[in-house]
């Protein structure tokens, strides 16, 4: 089902479609920023559904019955238009040109609109963006075109300017706990850990509830923590090598520590494990806790960010992550 009530959080964006909605005041493009997973696609799918509907309900949500709405389901409501790129990386001038601009003067098939949902649109090269100004200039009466984005920074001024921009908000925690609890029906110990490293995305935590790579991650983080204290250099290098096996998760991987010695800061404050994410290592915790400094564990905290921010900025992974297990055994 697609309906504005399933989508968790995100209450102003909400609204604001609802009203759009029911006043029948439709924009000619939307920009919906937000962290991947977070959900954009959902409501770029809900929004388009509702606009082609035949029959909506009181409150402008789709009917799931009528012709439109079951070829929308299916993914082939011809007015419906999903823009793909081949470079994976990239969304070229190419792509805009033929799949919008030479499309967007065809009026639709059967439908009041005629929409356009570009995903990843942070990856239009600036050639792109310039051949769909032109569109966004003078498009015609039924185009709508929906881009979704992970950083709006990336789009033109000239872009933002002709557009509705739509900024999700991180969820509240206790929804997505709800979410995954009664929903997914995540156990308990399981959602906690998802929430704390979701950190206000749905999607993400969806994602983390039914990942065993990252039940992977955090056993082996975890493991690395209880023993960093007795290891070498030589074992520090070992260390290296297997969490160089998560590369594309590091920043998982970096937050499971971050997350743990917040933890041992946390309890050593409070000497209470109620409030604690890593509940069933207290043994561990209470360890570190008692051996550390406030001051000790702040540096490790803080070298922990530092290490996210180096290997985002392509700093070199291995030294980047031997200073930071050098500065977790030392502190």
């Amino acid at each position: 089902m697609a309906k504005f009530s399933d989508i968790i959080g995100q209450e102003s964006i909400k609204e604001y479609l609802g009203n759009v909605l029911k006043e029948d005041k439709i924009s000619h493009a939307y920009i919906i920023n937000g962290e991947r997973s977070a959900g954009k696609e959902f409501i770029a799918h809900t929004f388009a559904m509702a606009l082609q509907c035949e029959n909506p309900d009181m409150e402008k949500n789709p009917c799931h019955e009528c012709h439109s709405c079951k070829q929308a389901m299916g993914y082939n409501q011809p007015d419906i238009i999903r823009i793909t790129h081949e470079k994976p990386n990239t969304i070229g001038v190419d792509d805009i040109r033929q799949q919008i601009n030479a499309d967007i003067a065809i009026k639709p098939y059967n439908s009041r609109f005629k929409i356009y949902i570009m995903n990843e649109g942070e990856k239009m090269t600036v050639a792109a963006q310039n051949a769909l100004l032109k569109t966004l200039e003078e498009p015609p009466s039924y185009a709508v075109i929906l881009i979704l984005t992970t950083n709006i920074h990336s789009l033109l001024p000239t872009i933002l300017s002709r557009c509705v921009v739509l900024n999700m908000k991180p969820v509240k925690d206790d929804l997505v706990r709800k979410y995954l609890i009664e929903t997914l029906e995540v156990p308990d110990y399981k959602a906690e850990i998802c929430v704390a490293f979701a950190r206000g995305n749905i999607g993400k935590a969806r994602i983390l509830a039914s990942s065993e790579e990252f039940d992977n991650i955090r056993q082996e983080a975890i493991t690395l923590l209880k023993n960093i204290g007795e290891m070498d250099i030589s074992d520090l290098i070992t260390a290296i090598k297997k969490i160089s096996e998560y590369k594309m998760d590091v920043n998982d991987y970096l937050d499971i520590l971050s997350v743990w010695y917040r933890d041992v800061l946390l309890f050593k404050a409070t000497n209470d494990a109620n409030h604690l994410i890593f509940k069933d290592e207290i043994q561990y915790i209470k360890k570190v806790a008692d051996k550390s400094g406030y001051e000790g564990i702040e540096t490790i905290i803080d070298a922990l960010e530092k290490a996210k921010n180096r290997l985002n900025a392509n700093v070199n992974f291995d030294l980047t992550l031997e200073m930071l297990l050098l500065t977790i055994k030392e502190n």
